[in-house]
């Protein structure tokens, strides 16, 4: 059965299963301690979620980058946070309103089975609705190119790593 994707926009936060989904995934196999899976402005994002049998298996969230930002910003919340280089294609105004993806994972046992993808196209379609959004931009890391590929997403900018994390390289979508 095709789970939905639930969603939360602006002033609404998920539930505490939403960011322990999004810590066992993204952060606890890195050696960070809880609280890094925060982020300062996630009261200000749209968050997509899927729920498989009451566990949340599939977690994303994208915010609109401010229009004087050139999307650099802290990895998370907690102390020693690394900076997140800046996106060139900001420096097009045409490019626009425009949103970044962040803190996308899924659980190992729930991956390949459509979930991220969900995720994914729930996040790109309220942030068209909601924020106005021209253009998509997001961090990925290397293993996670070939998803957002196929997704629509192309590469930019040139590669680099995210101290504690790893090799990521920024994506852009048009929507």
């Amino acid at each position: 059965m095709e789970q939905q994707a639930h969603i939360s926009l602006p002033h609404s936060l998920p539930t505490s299963a939403y960011y322990d989904c999004r810590f066992s995934v993204l952060r606890a196999p890195l050696g960070f301690q809880r609280g890094a899976e925060l982020l300062e402005d996630d009261d200000q994002a749209i968050h997509a979620w899927v729920d498989d049998e009451g566990q949340v298996v599939s977690v994303g969230r994208a915010h609109l980058i401010a229009p004087e930002s050139d999307g650099s910003a802290a990895d998370h919340a907690g102390p020693g946070a690394t900076q997140c280089p800046s996106f060139g294609p900001l420096t097009n105004p045409n490019n626009r309103p425009a949103i970044q993806i962040r803190q996308m994972g899924t659980r190992l046992e729930a991956r390949r089975k459509g979930h991220a993808a969900r995720v994914l196209q729930s996040l790109e379609q309220a942030a068209v609705s909601h924020f106005g959004a021209k253009v998509g931009l997001l961090q990925a890391r290397e293993i996670a190119i070939p998803f957002y590929q196929s997704q629509g997403w192309i590469l930019v900018d040139e590669p680099y790593s995210i101290a504690g994390i790893g090799p990521h390289r920024s994506m852009m979508k048009h929507f």
